[in-house]
């Protein structure tokens, strides 16, 4: 341990550089301890963490959008969903009247003269599981003796299988509910008597995702051909090591895969953004900027750091770049509504020459970090609020996209929307076994998500899938 110093033994000079030294030391500690505070005020709303990530401190709710006015529940003209009779229902069950209330005559032989209807809707007991033969005649023909037999349908492939209906049911419950092996196999037990083993429904997953193979290809090709995709990632643990989920969608279609790599080499080997020609909405990872395309910012991630800075850090340029964004947002919904197809040149000049302004302006508020005293070789560390506005400003043209452009997104909603239930899947799971579960679970994924997104019933086209006969995403 270094022996305390005793001032007297100082010269005036060696005195003068411990002072500086000194203040350089406070200057770095005071500078790391802002930098510790930021990163522990970061939460799911001012950065992008995930809710997840917030605890039980969890912030509280402070949304960007501003109240629209209208009461809250159905607002006029909305159709409700109220239940109502049915003209012809499955069971009736008469409940006769044998004598008067009044004076106690016998009224079994009048005639009824009314009724009044009312209706129960149930589901009907557990089915017991039906068991269909198929008995395929065999005939030997009189003229040459040849032994002749008919031809089994094409889905009774084996002397004992399970059927459409239950492969449809088991693929449901697992992949569209998240309901474990276990647990499938105590609803099938307990509901239907049933008793399928884990490598039963192993199988039945495996034989949907070949049944679904031609979708998937046709799902790729719909989603490369349209006009605007979102893509997102999120990290998946498959055995003991991570991979990542990778989305890219539309509002119809939906098309998952499972990668050991998350940035370019991963985005190549799916062969969407190669040849893209469309909007490709994404969240600023730097490996979408090396495919040559229109690339669309995502707002609600710059809205979440914008925040943090302005709450923070104290930059006021950031709350007057949220107002810009949230503005522009508004006036461009507002105009969607009244069936215009852009804004006039005037307002989006003036957005464009807003942002540009706010940045410009906003320099001067622009945190530094401190110098070290040994400079290390590579690029200097900046503070996080400047790389946000370096960014902001090198990729203006993306993140005001949808001002320019009506048809433009304002965020990646629908890309997050679609990758959420990566994450409940983990958290129900904790990963997937294999890397061949992961992959059967994306393309089922894919053909319920599109399924559901064009508003067909889930349980029908599973039936389907299961029959060679899945439906053609690009007609939904």
């Amino acid at each position: 341990m270094r022996p305390p110093i005793n001032p007297s033994d100082l010269s005036s000079e060696q005195k003068d550089a411990l002072i500086l030294q000194l203040f350089d030391h406070n200057a770095q500690l005071t500078e790391r301890i802002k930098e510790l505070e930021s990163q522990r005020s970061k939460n799911s709303r001012n950065s992008s963490k995930p809710p997840s990530s917030d605890g039980y401190g969890k912030p509280k709710p402070k949304n960007t959008r501003k109240k629209s006015g209208k009461p809250s529940g159905g607002q006029p003209g909305h159709k409700g969903q109220t239940l109502e009779q049915v003209d012809e229902p499955d069971q009736v069950i008469e409940h006769s009247i044998e004598q008067c209330a009044k004076c106690g005559l016998d009224l079994s032989s009048t005639p009824v003269c009314n009724v009044e209807k009312r209706q129960v809707f149930d589901i009907p007991p557990p089915a017991k599981i039906q068991v269909c033969e198929h008995r395929a005649q065999i005939k030997t023909c009189p003229c040459c003796e040849n032994r002749n037999k008919a031809s089994f349908p094409a889905q009774v492939s084996q002397p004992v299988q399970y059927g459409n209906r239950i492969q449809a049911v088991a693929t449901y419950l697992n992949q569209y509910q998240l309901l474990p092996y276990l647990r499938l196999q105590e609803y099938f037990q307990d509901v239907h008597g049933l008793h399928l083993s884990q490598g039963t429904l192993n199988n039945i997953l495996r034989r949907a995702h070949q049944h679904l193979e031609q979708f998937a290809g046709s799902a790729k090709e719909s989603v490369s051909g349209n006009e605007v995709v979102h893509f997102d990632e999120t990290g998946m643990r498959v055995v003991e090591s991570l991979h990542w989920f990778h989305v890219a969608s539309t509002d119809s279609i939906t098309s998952y895969f499972i990668h050991p790599r998350r940035g370019t080499p991963a985005m190549k080997d799916i062969g969407i953004l190669e040849g893209f020609e469309g909007y490709a909405v994404h969240d600023h990872y730097p490996s979408y900027y090396q495919f040559d395309l229109y690339h669309v910012a995502c707002n609600a991630h710059q809205l979440r750091e914008l925040i943090h800075a302005y709450e923070e850090h104290q930059q006021q340029w950031a709350q007057k770049m949220i107002s810009c964004l949230l503005e522009a947002k508004a006036e461009i919904a507002l105009a969607l509504e009244q069936g215009k197809g852009a804004l006039s040149e005037e307002r989006v000049r003036y957005y464009d020459s807003r942002y540009s302004r706010i940045l410009r302006e906003g320099r001067n508020e622009l945190p530094v970090l401190a110098r070290p005293k040994e400079l290390k070789r590579g690029r200097k560390a900046q503070h996080k609020v400047k790389n946000l506005h370096d960014r902001l400003v090198e990729h203006k043209h993306e993140t005001i996209a949808f001002i320019h452009d009506l048809s433009v997104p304002f965020d990646n909603n629908q890309g997050e929307r679609d990758i959420r239930m990566a994450k409940t899947i983990q958290k129900i799971s904790g990963c997937f076994r294999s890397l061949t579960g992961a992959q059967h679970f994306c393309r089922i994924r894919s053909y319920i998500s599109t399924a559901r997104k064009q508003k067909r019933n889930i349980y029908d086209v599973l039936c389907d899938a299961f029959d060679a006969n899945a439906f053609d995403p690009c007609t939904g």
